[in-house]
């Protein structure tokens, strides 16, 4: 795999050149690009003021580095039915489970936890909130020619199954779940939205719309809309604030917080 694949890349604007790289899938053999948004945080740790940056991947794992120098900060595993790493390395990245590499009879692997709808994170919880899609497939190996099966392409996919998804929130500092909200019949979220009030906005991949208490996961309000299509948004209009949702070819605005 190349040096830089699946990695966080910091750029310096001004010359172009790369400042540092952090890479959250060493030696990937199961296609877990970088597609998730990373989010930019200021926190404190052990005591001290930090510039993070942190993301959780479709591998199953969740990272925070120094923004500014790439140092590791916290990693940890999200995604329970995340199968194909041993462990983590020194440097908080995982380690990879020969065991569930693609084999001619096929391996049993958990497939992308999470995918490129948009995470969230609150300054007011310190939580950063990401849509959790879990399920199991069987990779076979129909090229054992190293040339093809380095470069996936000789490797194929089959028989999935949902373990589940969720709404899903980790502690940034420590990589530590914090709260996770089963969603029904096992389908994913949608991508996130935050608020001052305390509140998490997020498709539950069931044709609703719901408000998650940001503390704690519970469901405080839904709407059934239809299968919600994007991050809702909220917007100011006249002294009122407004939730923008997508479903289908309906475009939704709702008044909130009792407006």
């Amino acid at each position: 795999m190349g040096l830089f694949t699946c990695s966080l890349v910091a750029v310096n604007v001004d010359t172009g050149k790369m400042a540092w790289y952090y890479q959250t899938s060493p030696r990937d053999m199961h296609d877990w690009d970088s597609a998730q948004t990373p989010i930019l945080i200021d926190a404190k740790v052990n005591g001290r003021p930090r510039k993070l940056v942190a993301t959780g991947a479709r591998n199953g794992f969740f990272f925070t580095v120094d923004r500014l120098t790439g140092e590791p900060v916290a990693s940890g595993k999200f995604s329970a039915p995340a199968n194909w790493a041993s462990g983590l390395d020194k440097q908080g990245r995982p380690i990879l489970n020969p065991d569930k590499v693609a084999t001619i009879p096929g391996a049993i692997v958990s497939s992308s936890a999470t995918n490129w709808p948009p995470p969230a994170y609150s300054p007011d919880t310190g939580l950063f909130y990401l849509p959790e899609n879990n399920s199991l497939s069987i990779r076979y190996l129909i090229d054992d020619d190293p040339r093809g099966s380095m470069g996936l392409g000789g490797t194929q996919g089959g028989g999935g199954v949902s373990t589940g998804g969720s709404v899903t929130a980790v502690d940034p500092v420590t990589a530590k779940v914090v709260w996770r909200h089963p969603l029904p019949g096992g389908g994913g979220a949608t991508g996130m939205l935050t608020t001052a009030g305390r509140l998490v906005f997020a498709g539950d991949g069931a044709g609703n719309i719901v408000a998650f208490d940001a503390a704690n996961g519970t469901p405080v309000w839904h709407s059934r809309i239809g299968m919600v299509s994007n991050a809702p948004e909220t917007f100011m209009l006249d002294g009122k604030q407004y939730l923008l949702v997508a479903a289908g070819d309906v475009l939704a605005a709702y008044a909130i917080y009792g407006q």
